[in-house]
């Protein structure tokens, strides 16, 4: 196999690009007053970029993935995120063997 320079090239610079933006948030947001209400709006955006990654699984694929997009959101609401999949892939694997 060989490993074209642009490839890697590309590569590179999308992993410096996520550790970029990655530090920059940690250090950006240590200069924010964190007010209840903006830790309530910080809180969500975790959820709300899993839902937004589900949501078409849900719409596109069978009933075993719409399920198991519905329990993701209803666990995400109040669970941590780890769990939160955790319950979606099983959700969808008890399904799929169950026939959905």
């Amino acid at each position: 196999m060989t490993l074209d320079l642009n490839t890697m090239i590309a590569i590179l610079a999308m992993a410096a690009a996520t550790v970029f933006t990655r530090i920059s948030g940690l250090v950006l947001i240590r200069h924010v007053e964190m007010d209840e209400r903006r830790r309530t709006a910080i809180e969500a955006i975790p959820p709300a970029v899993l839902m937004a990654v589900i949501a078409p699984t849900a719409f596109a694929a069978g009933w075993a993935e719409t399920l198991a997009c519905a329990a993701t959101a209803i666990a995400a609401r109040r669970l941590p995120m780890l769990v939160s999949v955790a319950i979606g892939v099983a959700t969808v694997a008890l399904l799929r063997v169950a026939g959905f």
